[in-house]
């Protein structure tokens, strides 16, 4: 049996919270055996802290984490520090130098023990490039003239050299274009070690084999793939809902036997009057026959109150079974554009990495789309249009207010809170107005007042949405790059109903053709060497 065959991940009795207090896991005990786990959750439920406990980045409050086998760690945020080279990222930097020195007839003995008889490492990492896309990359090249896609994929490429036991991925399909993520889809495919991977992809998804849930501070297990885990859900929420149309009923039913008692109680002690006056028989006996009636319908209607009381209960654990999966609620400002008015013109412009746009037109409320390869310039270009970069020659003009929401959300200042960011994007705005339109974004009460530098992926897009939205001017003209990266799946979904209804212009680079589809998309551009227009890209 290999040693990929016996890695796995023990979590025993976890729990880690953060210094302000927020629980992110709870006595969890969790077991990950060989094959691909996928791990989901909304936003800010703590996938991406999972991973960094596995992999050591951070230690649990209390409980074990261990993992058999040696483990690769890709994570959302890629760190740059010390490495300028792709060798430096593939780790190779040291044996390459070896090989050199030894090439070229020094034959010291510390150069034999760097190269550890690693001959052939140059044409290794090469192959290893090549699977990802990578091959037009020299290890010589430096890491400043990359996209970041092209980042993502040379730091897989570097732990896939070292074939860990354990591999863990969180979102490494952001960025990616299609061929890239494909080719990505393929490494993954081919691992046979223990894979954990954290990811809204649902083409990535697919390909695991079990869904492992982050939910209510543990992990909830599910078999099978992202399809036949949301089977799973829907069935739950069905007899969940099934429980709670029961339950109404039998609140209803009771609350009709209880106003019957009532009714029937009243009725009783009427009659019990009316024949205490009428002395019918001895007075002893009359009232005490009206004692005995009372008593009954009291015991009746008590036992109908209780039956009444656990019915409601029962209801309320009813509704507690139902999943409420909270979304964002985008309230777009009023925003409108008149059909034809000129928003932004391009003309034969030559963008500081050497793309060049001969021409390019929106007019009016449209809806266009920007596709194309990792590092084609599509960054390049929005940055351009939002001012944050010149063009070396030729005219970027916009004739209507703009927001730009950038991949790494520069927009917010990582220092200040969450209220702060968005008083400083909308100096006109009031508290209340500030802390209702984080509340839309599922920042209410004293997470609004969280610092930006604490929040996951998906809540830091979330953040800076709420931050562009409330901005003033309002914006007419939006520019999203990749703006679903780290969003989760119903946020995703959410996003897009909202943008849907967006009276401006909108312009919008992404690789997720299905979130794209779902914009009402006007025009679909391409950029890979020069500017087209194409048809509707498919998912």
């Amino acid at each position: 049996m290999s040693t990929h065959d016996q890695a796995f991940v023990h979590c025993a009795g976890v729990s880690f919270h953060w210094p302000d207090g927020t629980v992110v896991l709870r006595d969890l005990d969790w077991t990950v055996p060989a094959g691909r786990t996928g791990v989901v959750g909304s936003n800010g439920t703590g996938k991406s802290t999972l991973l960094e406990l596995i992999a050591g980045g951070v230690a649990p409050r209390s409980g074990s984490v261990r993992t058999f086998g040696e483990l690769g760690y890709l994570p959302q945020r890629l760190t740059l520090e010390q490495v300028a080279r792709v060798e430096d990222v593939l780790g190779v930097t040291a044996r390459r130098t070896a090989l050199r020195a030894i090439e070229n007839g020094d034959a010291e003995d510390e150069h034999f023990a760097v190269l550890d008889e690693d001959w052939d490492v140059e044409e290794r990492c090469a192959k290893t490039l090549a699977e990802l896309g990578l091959g037009h990359l020299g290890l010589d090249r430096e890491l400043d003239e990359l996209s970041g896609g092209e980042l993502v994929l040379l730091h897989l490429a570097a732990l896939l050299l070292r074939r860990p036991d354990v591999l863990l991925l969180d979102e490494p399909t952001n960025n990616l274009d299609r061929r890239a993520r494909h080719l990505l889809y393929e490494a993954i495919r081919s691992y046979d070690g223990a894979l954990i991977v954290a990811s809204h992809d649902r083409e990535l998804l697919g390909l695991v084999d079990r869904i492992a849930e982050l939910r209510e501070a543990t992990v909830h297990g599910y078999g099978g793939n992202l399809a036949h885990y949301e089977a799973v859900l829907a069935a739950e929420r069905e007899a969940a809902e099934r429980s709670v149309r029961t339950a109404e009923s039998e609140v209803k039913r009771q609350r009709d036997d209880l106003a019957q008692a009532r009714e029937k109680l009243v009725k009783r002690r009427a009659r019990g009057e009316r024949t205490a006056s009428e002395n019918r028989g001895p007075r002893v006996v009359v009232g005490q026959r009206k004692r005995d009636a009372q008593l009954s319908a009291g015991k009746h209607r008590i036992l109908h109150e209780e039956r009444l009381d656990r019915a409601q209960r029962q209801l309320a654990e009813a509704r507690q079974r139902v999943r409420d999966d909270e979304d964002i609620r985008v309230d777009l400002p009023a925003t409108a554009v008149p059909n034809g008015r000129r928003v932004l013109s391009v003309h034969h412009a030559e963008l500081c990495n050497g793309v060049r746009i001969p021409e390019l037109q929106l007019r009016g409320p449209e809806r266009v789309a920007l596709s194309g390869p990792n590092g084609a310039g599509k960054s390049t270009l929005l940055h351009t249009v939002a001012g944050l970069l010149s063009a070396e020659h030729g005219t970027v003009e916009t004739a209507v207010p703009l927001r730009y929401l950038p991949q790494r959300h520069e927009v917010l200042d990582e220092r200040l809170s969450l209220a702060e960011n968005v008083a400083r994007l909308a100096p006109e705005a009031t508290n209340n107005e500030i802390r209702a339109r984080l509340a839309r974004f599922l920042f209410r009460q004293r997470r609004a007042d969280q610092p930006v530098r604490t929040l996951s992926g998906g809540e830091r897009v979330r953040a800076a949405l709420a931050g562009l939205l409330l901005a003033e001017p309002a914006p007419q003209l939006l520019l999203l790059d990749e703006p679903t990266n780290n969003l989760d799946m119903a946020s995703a979904r959410r996003l897009a109903e909202s943008l849907a209804h967006y009276e401006g212009a909108l312009l919008v680079a992404s690789h997720d053709v299905s979130f794209l589809r779902e914009l009402n998309i006007t025009r679909w551009l391409r950029l890979a060497g020069e500017l087209t227009e194409t048809a509707p890209e498919r998912p």
